[in-house]
């Protein structure tokens, strides 16, 4: 049981880092530089604050190789519920990881335009700030794909979680209904054109929000609860 808790609070540590490092660069940084209606304004943000902006970018980094390891201590702890939905599991997380890292060469394009001028002295700044907000778009769809994989994973964890008798069902629970708000989030944005507008996608985003953020301060806070008389 001991080393069990063990493995459980080392997996709400990660996935404590995952969270902090993702919410900084995927929403935080975004808030605070780029309006996606304006690129003038968008490209004076990053330039004036180009720290922040590769802050960013570097934050991305430390959350995709924490969640590398994330799924491997979850299987170690979920594997006796049921090992193939763990591998499951552990092979959706993965998946994302490459197409995460892969993604990002879109925000050192941004770098690139905001902040090596001798490569760009031909370049009027129009043409610029044009490209940069085509490099933004370009990363946002790359998010876009990846949430397949962030969503797919969620629904054999929560079904482990939900089965294991040692973790609250309510959070298996949860983390299914994750999976599915990623889903409709990435059918809906793919499919319609105007499904930012309709104002479904920022509940559809709280669901795996508030799932993950609760499993992992569960893992964190409490680890395995004690089974009833002992067993």
């Amino acid at each position: 049981m001991n080393t069990n808790k063990n493995i459980a609070r080392t997996a709400g540590f990660i996935y404590l880092i995952v969270i902090i490092t993702g919410m900084f660069s995927l929403a935080y940084v975004p808030q605070k530089l780029i309006d996606w209606n304006n690129s003038k304004v968008t490209f004076n943000n990053i330039t004036s604050s180009p720290s922040l902006f590769r802050l960013g970018i570097y934050s991305s980094v430390l959350c995709y190789v924490a969640f590398t390891f994330l799924p491997v201590f979850l299987y170690r702890l979920l594997k006796n519920v049921n090992e193939s939905h763990a591998r499951a599991m552990v092979i959706l997380a993965l998946l994302s990881v490459p197409l995460s890292f892969n993604n990002l060469q879109h925000k050192y394009a941004v770098s690139t335009l905001t902040g090596k001028e001798f490569l760009l002295q031909n370049i009027s700044i129009e043409d610029l700030q044009s490209k940069l907000m085509f490099s933004l778009h370009q990363y946002n769809d790359g998010i876009l794909l990846t949430t397949v994989f962030w969503g797919l994973w969620l629904f054999p964890f929560g079904l482990l979680v939900y089965r294991s008798g040692f973790m609250p069902k309510i959070l298996g629970v949860l983390l299914m209904l994750g999976c599915i708000g990623y889903l409709i989030n990435f059918t809906g944005n793919t499919l319609l054109e105007n499904y930012s507008q309709i104002g479904i996608g920022k509940y559809m985003s709280m669901l795996p929000a508030v799932a993950e953020i609760g499993t992992c301060f569960w893992l964190l806070i409490f680890g395995l609860q004690k089974k009833k008389n002992g067993k």
